[in-house]
């Protein structure tokens, strides 16, 4: 079965994952999932993930999530940038979410990171989801 929107399915199966309180999820494997998952990391919001393959030469993602005395780390996980409708950013229109609490991030030309390092590096992209 194709999947139409993989980072929607990706955020939607780290939000169902934490609602029932899993230590890890799975999900299919691509560059930009790769990618987003570096930058969860490095902001702190899940603990790591590991590529798995499997002897039919497909690999997955399998991910741990992060939680905080029983909580969740992540509270809010918002989709921005839909299929249907692309939202793009300048770095002008780069503003902090959540005072700065939250991060977004962002699919650059210089690669996927968030809206401080696409400030500090002056570049704009493609606003993926919001992380609070």
């Amino acid at each position: 079965m194709a999947i139409t929107d993989p980072i929607g399915d990706l955020l939607s199966r780290i939000r169902n994952g934490q609602l029932r309180g899993m230590a890890k999820i799975k999900s299919p494997n691509s560059r930009l999932r790769v990618r987003l998952l570096d930058v969860l990391q490095a902001e702190g919001f899940i603990r790591g993930y590991a590529e798995v393959e499997f002897k039919t030469g497909m690999r997955e993602l399998e991910i741990e999530l992060k939680y905080h005395e029983g909580r969740p780390v992540i509270r809010e996980l918002k989709r921005v940038s839909t299929p249907g409708r692309r939202v793009y950013a300048s770095v002008k229109e780069l503003k902090p979410h959540r005072q700065g609490l939250g991060v977004s991030i962002v699919s650059t030309p210089q690669g996927v990171m968030t809206d401080t390092a696409a400030r500090e590096k002056n570049v704009g992209g493609e606003v993926l989801c919001q992380v609070f």
